[in-house]
């Protein structure tokens, strides 16, 4: 694991399994070992994956609009998380 705070609105990247390589975001933190994550197209926001700690990288990326959503009990839809995804994973043009 990184040296990243593992929470809900976290970006990490899948380390282990059929998922090797793929973006998420942390829908909710279970326990010491486990979190919830989804990324709106493998895995819907309906039905998140169960994760181990150890089979996860966490990034330096936070999609806080979202969190604030999901804690204030607001429908998130795939589509938000799908969009926000793909705007933190983006490289950033230098000027």
């Amino acid at each position: 694991m990184s040296n990243y705070p593992v929470e809900v609105g976290r970006v990490v990247i899948s380390k282990a399994g059929r998922d090797a390589g793929t973006a998420f975001m942390v829908t909710a933190v279970l326990d010491g070992q486990y979190v919830e994550v989804a990324n709106g197209t493998l895995r819907k926001l309906s039905k998140p994956k169960k994760k181990k700690l150890k089979h996860l990288e966490a990034t330096p990326l936070f999609l806080e609009n979202l969190r604030e959503k999901l804690e204030q009990g607001k429908k998130v839809f795939d589509v938000e998380l799908r969009s926000a995804l793909i705007g933190a994973l983006k490289p950033q043009k230098e000027e």
